[in-house]
């Protein structure tokens, strides 16, 4: 069962936002948070995005991009693993007619 929502702080860039989130998600929303605040670092350090707004649409950008290749890689191993195991269990199994 979920609790009630809190407001929780977070800082990104310097500037303190103000969320509401369930208790129970509330480390892993900080842990957001710190990644996307490091990630908005590096891009403004990298000196050619200024503005807040254009730094968070790019950290947004890369952030899906490293998602989508994450999942993507995910897929590969799970498929290539599901193929391993039906050939084992092909060579395994006797065959019957």
């Amino acid at each position: 069962m979920s609790s009630s929502p809190r407001n929780i702080s977070v800082t990104l860039l310097g500037k303190e936002y103000v969320v509401a989130c369930p208790a129970e998600a509330e480390g892993e929303l900080l842990k957001a948070a710190a990644y996307l605040d490091k990630k908005m670092q590096e891009i403004r350090a990298g000196g050619r995005i200024i503005g807040s707004e254009k730094v968070a649409v790019m950290a947004a950008l890369n952030i899906t991009y490293e998602l989508q290749t994450n999942q993507a890689a995910e897929r590969n191993e799970t498929h290539s693993r599901l193929n391993q195991l039906s050939q084992l269990i092909e060579q395994t199994l006797p065959d019957t007619p």
